[in-house]
């Protein structure tokens, strides 16, 4: 084989990705894929399809787990340096943005428990420690505002219910739903879970403000407060 036949025939695995994009459409394109095209170009020893196949199977498919991957983790992979890696968390960045748009752009309304956590899946996602947030709405249960509570460890976090309604009371919200996400993957509401969603409910009704409904979020999954009967 001679080295023109060499190149021509990796520049043709190489730009597959961007051909079958071309011919079929974006999405009929794998995860890896869609890596490969951001990526750009692999190695003299590994084509860019090689170089984000490694990756996705690292990940084990999962693109959430792909989305917690920092620099360090991403630079670690023989082919991506810290430009490539950059480009690739701006990406992951972006998409999160585009998830959570609609959110924080028009009045979305959320009807259950499951429009709660689509809203709210692009945030927790990525997470490897416990936040609290809040989907303020309002008397047609449309979102007002989605905003952090409070940012904790891996353990926990504080959630000051003082906070919470000073927030709603400035959105004149008339009803809220409280999440926060579980990093170990447990759906299990702990005892301090169930007390401190009492003394919300607790708190909202002298207010005349209606906690709806309290969500953990875990591993691209939720359990639902009002949908178990905890609420």
């Amino acid at each position: 084989m001679t080295s023109n036949q060499f190149t021509f025939k990796k520049i043709l695995k190489e730009d597959r990705p961007r051909e079958k994009l071309k011919n079929l459409g974006k999405e009929y394109l794998s995860n890896s894929e869609i890596l490969a095209i951001i990526l750009g170009s692999g190695t003299k020893s590994k084509s860019v399809t090689e170089l984000s196949n490694e990756i996705i199977h690292q990940v084990g498919g999962n693109l959430n787990s792909f989305s917690r991957l920092g620099l360090s983790d991403l630079v670690h992979f023989k082919g991506i340096g810290k430009a490539k890696a950059t480009q690739l968390l701006a990406c992951i960045e972006l998409g999160k943005r585009i998830a959570t748009y609609d959110a924080k752009n028009k009045l979305v309304k959320i009807s259950s428990s499951a429009d709660a956590f689509i809203l709210l899946r692009p945030i927790f996602q990525e997470l490897i420690h416990e936040e609290f947030w809040v989907i303020y709405l309002n008397r047609g249960s449309k979102v007002i505002k989605v905003e952090r509570l409070s940012k904790g460890g891996v353990a926990g976090t504080t959630v000051d219910i003082k906070l919470i309604y000073r927030s709603a009371i400035h959105y004149i919200a008339s009803s809220l739903i409280v999440a926060h996400n579980h990093p170990s993957g447990n759906l299990i509401p702990s005892h301090s879970d169930k007390e401190i969603t009492k003394k919300i409910a607790e708190a909202g009704k002298n207010l005349d403000i209606l906690l709806i409904d309290h969500l953990i979020i875990a591993d691209n999954t939720y359990v639902s407060f009002v949908d178990e009967g905890w609420l």
